[in-house]
């Protein structure tokens, strides 16, 4: 049995689903249990021995808008592990190095807690410019994504390619014992999302405005801008940690 938790999120459901589609048992984990779930708070350890019931691995994404998750998941993969539970797979980002304050104690613990284990790292994700994320309703809104970024590039990233990497690395053979920094299939800076929105809108979504400087800068787009869309595989490759400890090179997922 494999416990997903946050298994109705952006990357949980995605990642319940694949595993269900390749037959294996999957245990969703949320805080309002579902038919096919269970209920699990991080912040009520009476769940959690429930949750851990028959289950042999674990996909984890720490409790949103903790900036210090360690104190409450440490001890619960310490509760799985007394509950022999062979394998761990954390969701991160690429901006998290292990044995950084937060979620960086817990990457840096995991693999002496739990036997077989991987961190996933992506970016940032493509789905931050659709729905009711931000950038996404000013875009709509307002005609504008603001952003601190400047003219950086950004790998972003399907949540579909990450619950890709997820899936192998729960269910694959041998284990990964590695951290996979994902990114998406090119760099993309805010002004090329604007375009692309622009041309899919079938408006002109206008402008970037960049708060990185003291007067926020506003740079104007133009509507012929060449654009590409954002879905295509993902690219996995192993962080520093892991050349550090060997492991091999992921191959394109």
């Amino acid at each position: 049995m494999i416990l997903v938790v946050g298994g109705t999120g952006t990357t949980g459901r995605l990642v319940a689903a694949r595993l269900a589609a390749a037959g294996r048992r999957a245990r969703v984990a949320s805080r309002r249990a579902s038919a096919e779930g269970v209920r699990f708070d991080w912040y009520d350890r009476s769940t959690h021995d429930t949750a851990l019931d028959g289950v042999t691995a674990l996909y984890l994404i720490a409790p949103l808008g903790d900036a210090d998750p360690a104190p409450t998941m440490l001890p619960f993969l310490d509760l799985a592990r007394r509950a022999r539970v062979r394998r761990a797979v954390l969701l991160s980002s690429s901006a998290i190095e292990a044995g950084t304050p937060g979620l960086g104690e817990v990457q840096a613990q995991l693999g002496e807690m739990i036997p077989e284990w991987a961190v996933l790292r992506p970016s940032w994700f493509m789905e931050n410019f659709v729905g009711d994320h931000p950038h996404a309703a000013s875009a709509r809104e307002r005609g504008e994504i603001v952003s601190a970024t400047g003219d950086a590039r950004v790998g972003f990233v399907d949540p579909a390619d990450i619950a890709e990497v997820a899936v192998r690395a729960l269910t694959d053979p041998g284990p990964h014992d590695t951290e996979h920094v994902i990114t998406g299939p090119e760099r993309l800076s805010y002004a090329d999302v604007a375009a692309t929105l622009t041309d899919f809108l079938g408006r002109r979504s206008g402008t970037v405005r960049s708060t990185r400087t003291r007067s926020p800068r506003t740079t104007r787009l133009t509507a012929s801008r060449p654009t590409t869309p954002a879905s295509s595989r993902a690219w996995t490759r192993p962080s520093p940690r892991a050349r550090r400890t060997g492991s091999r090179r992921p191959s394109r997922t």
